[in-house]
This record gives C-alpha cells, structure tokens and sequence, in this order.
C-alpha cells in the first residue's frame, strides 16, 4: 500500500498551524475562530485524501457475493462515489490488504460483514448507510429441500432447532485462526454441551444415513456448518459439506442436489437468490439474528458515513 500515514500528516500540519497561530500574538477568540475554521478545511481535506490516497477504490471480495453486488448498488447510488470503483478478488485478499492497511494506519474502505472475526481482531466500525443500500440488520437462515422432513426426520429437527449468537459464531472463527475449522467447531461443540441438547433433545440416532449440506466459502459459513455437521454426526449421520457459490447454494437445495443449508443471508445479502427459488425450498427461519453487511473502515479513519467520501477528482 502506501509508506506514509495520512493521520498523522494531518496531526502534524494542524500542529504546526497552532504554532505559527500563537507565535503572531492572537488573541483567543481569534485563534478559537480560527482553528474552528482551520478543522472544518482539515476534515474536508482529510477526506479528500482519503479517496485520493486509496485511488478511489473500494476493496471487496469475491465477484458473486450478494455484498459486492450490494457495493456496486452503493456505488450506482452514491453521487459522491462517482468515479470510485470496486476491486473484487477474494476475502483472503482483503483480509491481507486489511491488515496491511492497519499496521500502517493508512486509510482502507472496505466491503464487510458481520459476523467476522476482523471486528475482534482490529478496531472497525461500519460507515453510516443514510440511503441503506446494505439494508439493516441481516439474519442467516436455514433452508432444506423439500422432502426432506419425510426422509431425515432426525435431521430435520436438529436443523429447524440450530439457533446461536453471533458471539458464538466469532468465537469459532477466532479459534479457527490457530487449528482448522472442523476442529474449531469440536471445540465450542464441547463446551457448549447444554446448547446442543436443546438441539437434539428427544433426536433419535440414524445408522450412518448420508445428508449433504452446502455453503458459500465464507469463514461465517464455515463456522455454522461444521458447528451442524458434528452434531449430525452424534447422531449417526455420514454428513459431506459441500462450499459453491452462493447462487449455487440455493439452486442445489431448490432442486434437491443439496439436502440442506445454514448459509443463507436475508433479507438483502441473498435476497435475489432467495426470490428466484422462493417456494422450491421449506424455509426454517432464522438460525442468527445480528448479521450485517456494508462499508467498514478502521477506526482511526476520521469518517463515519458514505457521504462522507469524496468523489473522484
């Protein structure tokens, strides 16, 4: 990225305008007028070089994720992201330039979501959405095929029971940083034991029926997942995770190719999934309520909203 902060340019400069203010003998409402005036032209400046200093760019992630649509709307949407582009590769990759960023204290904007384990790892806040083209608060949500509560009515019940907390979702993808996912899982599975008998409680064991969940690749779904396929797993079932796209996610289980999924993030993330294939599917409602998409800067960025961007010159 950059091998400068522009933070602490800008501590620097307002530094030096005090100086030069005390040395010419103002008095105080002179300097209180001015150095008011002074922080109004440094915050629209600061802002400016905000955009100028990431090449008006938004970093994202990959190209078939319901946010990166969601980004390209906000971009269509925002008059003063006019120019701005958005730069889709992976979420390994943004997590890096992220973390790049930070240790820098150098500005980034970012395409992010909530749960994730960034907003425990680095000081985040999302910028203020005033047209809400993120939408508001998201809940993921399982799906299964139809059918089948008749085939896998053990599983059905674990799956329509699965409920958790976004805290419990962040603290499987933390420890996930240090031992894979499956092992992650097994983990908060072990010390959430009270959790998962609410889930199985009166659930009957299978001899190794085989049940395919799918899921997008994303570290939110890899939590969930796994987190559900130890606790089929208890109960007999050969259970094979299976990551696709999202538009996948949904076409395999309307069509019965999949069997089920905890992966679905509505109303807006996938809500033009969810409408394609809406009633090819037996919704069973929200599995984590607190969910939430948008556009995510560190903290130390002096901006709180979209609209504070400026566009491109």
């Amino acid at each position: 990225m950059f091998g400068f902060s522009w933070k602490r340019l800008g501590i620097v400069a307002g530094l030096s305008l005090s100086l030069v203010a005390a040395g010419c003998g103002q008095d105080d409402t002179e300097e209180t007028t001015d150095n008011a005036d002074n922080n109004g032209d440094n915050q629209t400046e600061n802002t400016a070089n905000i955009g100028e200093a990431i090449e008006y760019t938004i970093t994202g992630i990959e190209p078939g994720a319901g946010i990166t649509q969601a980004t390209d709307d906000a971009l269509a949407e925002y008059e003063n992201l006019a120019g701005w582009e958005q730069e889709n590769s992976s979420t390994a990759a943004m997590l890096t330039e992220l973390g790049d960023a930070i240790d820098n204290e150098e500005p980034i904007v970012i395409a992010g979501w909530s749960p994730h384990y960034k907003f425990a790892k680095w000081d985040l806040k999302y910028l203020e959405d005033p047209k809400e083209v993120y939408g508001g608060v998201e809940e993921l949500t399982t799906l299964a095929r139809k059918g089948l509560q008749e085939d896998m009515p053990e599983a059905y019940t674990i799956l329509d029971r699965f409920k958790w907390e976004p805290e419990d979702m962040e603290s499987v993808m933390l420890a996930a940083q240090d031992m894979d996912f499956e092992q992650a899982a097994q983990q908060w599975v072990d010390e959430n034991q009270e959790t998962v008998a609410e889930w199985t409680d009166g659930v009957e064991s299978v001899d190794g029926q085989a049940i395919e969940l799918v899921l997008t690749p994303w570290d939110t779904e890899r939590a969930s997942t796994n987190v559900v396929k130890l606790v089929l797993e208890e109960k007999g079932y050969d259970v094979t995770m299976t990551p696709v796209d999202p538009s996948v996610t949904f076409q395999a289980v309307a069509t019965g190719d999949g069997d089920a999924t905890v992966a679905a993030w509505l109303p807006q993330t996938h809500g033009a999934f969810y409408e394609e294939h809406e009633g090819d599917f037996d919704d069973l409602g929200a599995n984590l309520v607190g969910a939430k998409i948008g556009l995510v800067v560190p903290s130390y960025m002096e901006i709180d909203s979209i609209e504070d961007l400026e566009p491109a010159e």
